[in-house]
């Protein structure tokens, strides 16, 4: 696992160790969650009706051989 180091305002060091006290976890695995949150895990919400469900051309969607109509379905 990475190691990383950076600075942050006094401000928000603070809160962020009030934060990870009031959820019982230590300041890094409170960090690892709220980055979760905002990077996400796997696709973004509606990412394939929006890019991949989004063609506009003509002659439906563009398939590679062998690809299935929907990438979930893999």
């Amino acid at each position: 696992m990475a190691q990383m180091h950076f600075y942050v305002p006094d401000d928000f060091a603070k809160l962020i160790r009030q934060r990870a006290r009031q959820a019982n976890m230590p300041v890094s695995r409170y960090l690892v969650q709220l980055i979760r949150n905002e990077l996400g895990n796997g696709w973004p919400d509606h990412y394939f009706d929006e890019i991949y469900g989004g063609w506009q051309g003509s002659g439906g969607p563009k398939r590679r051989p062998g690809e299935t109509e929907d990438p979930r379905d893999i």
